[in-house]
């Protein structure tokens, strides 16, 4: 008697397991992207949530290189790096119109390691400071 075979998912969903748990066993589930639209992020006049001081420190240590444009890696405090993006677009015009952004990663780590949700997003006009927490969900004014 022969049993049928059960149906494979599609090449993508076998994948998305394949990450979700490659992820899960070493610790990079946390982020998960989002996509976010105007009606979805919130932008604060202030930063009261935690990790507010820990943008503030990464704040100053990425003014006192510069604030560097290019995106790649910069040597951090105890020998560990940190990763700028680049400019960041503000595509869902969260933030004020008609400035130039760049953003910073907070946290550091070693060299070639992924990244986590937490940025700076730097006015390179005005040096206004926003903390995003969640990857561009809300956006926090240093």
């Amino acid at each position: 008697m022969h049993t049928p075979r059960r149906p494979r998912p599609s090449w993508p969903v076998r994948l998305a397991a394949v990450l979700a748990t490659a992820m899960s066993l070493t610790g990079l589930a946390a982020v998960t992207p989002v996509t976010v639209t105007p009606a979805d992020a919130s932008v604060f006049g202030s930063c009261t949530v935690s990790r507010c001081s820990d943008a503030r420190s990464a704040r100053a240590i990425w003014a006192s290189k510069g604030y560097p444009t290019g995106r790649g890696w910069y040597s951090w405090q105890d020998g560990r790096y940190n990763y700028t993006g680049g400019r960041f677009y503000n595509r869902e015009g969260q933030l004020p119109g008609g400035a130039t952004y760049h953003e910073y990663d907070v946290y550091p780590r070693e060299r070639g390691a992924s990244r986590d949700a937490y940025r700076i997003v730097v006015n390179r006009s005005t040096g206004v400071t926003w903390f995003s927490p969640n990857h561009y969900t809300d956006f926090y004014r240093l």
